[in-house]
């Protein structure tokens, strides 16, 4: 597809309807299904990868696969997890493949979490309370960006955790099935990931973590400009 026209099928209103109803249009080689899936999806990509690998570049590269690896095998879409969970369960295998490929040692399971699990995950809202007065922006800027940068240092396997639980918002159960560990994993993970950042930040700092690693833009629109072309050139969508 000529640069052009991409740009200027990239700004025609996109489907609004369900997932389910996004990927079967998909399925049949609609441009317009692609994007919207990719619309909705990217900043949860985003995330996912930014979990595991440490940099912004590399996991929108991740991005960017996990859409062409998704888009070439649709039909191994079942339905039985929703679209954005099987879409980060792939981001995230492919980020650890990027690990991998570096000869990092990232585990994926520890029996040893389990057998030492904390206090229950409820008994630790995160929630900051709705009676609490509003920061300034500027107040909230450096919050966030203090916050940034604390995930940022945590270890692989407690950053993809609390990436998927405090920032992404998913359940116990979508993290796990994304991350392909038990449930019992995922609460210990979090909750030591938790105390991680409250040690180095304190009690207040999750209250903005919903606000952190925004993808939206001229990077969005990168990636969909990117896998779009791609599925052009590979005939799987026809041209809008």
């Amino acid at each position: 597809m000529h640069p052009s026209s991409l740009s200027s099928a990239l700004l025609k209103p996109l489907p609004t309807g369900s997932d389910e109803q996004l990927v079967a249009s998909a399925r049949q080689g609609e441009q317009s299904a692609f994007e919207a899936i990719m619309r909705r999806h990217n900043r949860l990509l985003f995330r996912a990868a930014r979990g595991v690998v440490s940099d912004d570049a590399e996991a929108q590269d991740v991005v960017q696969e996990t859409y062409l690896r998704a888009f070439t095998r649709l039909q191994d879409f079942q339905g039985n997890a929703s679209l954005g969970t099987w879409l980060a369960r792939i981001a995230i295998n492919l980020a650890l493949d990027v690990l991998r490929r570096r000869s990092r040692s990232v585990p994926t399971d520890f029996t040893q979490d389990v057998d030492h699990e904390p206090s229950p995950e409820h008994m630790m809202s995160f929630s900051a309370p709705k009676s609490a007065s509003p920061e300034s922006a500027a107040a909230r800027t450096e919050l966030r960006n203090l916050l940034q940068s604390a995930i940022e240092g945590l270890p692989p396997i407690y950053r993809s955790v609390f990436m998927l639980r405090a920032v992404q918002e998913m359940s116990v159960d979508e993290a796990a099935y994304c991350l392909q560990v038990s449930d019992a994993v995922v609460k210990t993970r979090y909750l030591r990931a938790r105390s991680m950042l409250r040690d180095a930040l304190g009690a207040q700092i999750e209250s903005h973590a919903e606000s952190v690693f925004a993808f939206a833009g001229e990077r969005c629109d990168q990636v969909v400009r990117h896998v779009l072309a791609e599925l052009e050139q590979r005939n799987l969508i026809t041209r809008t």
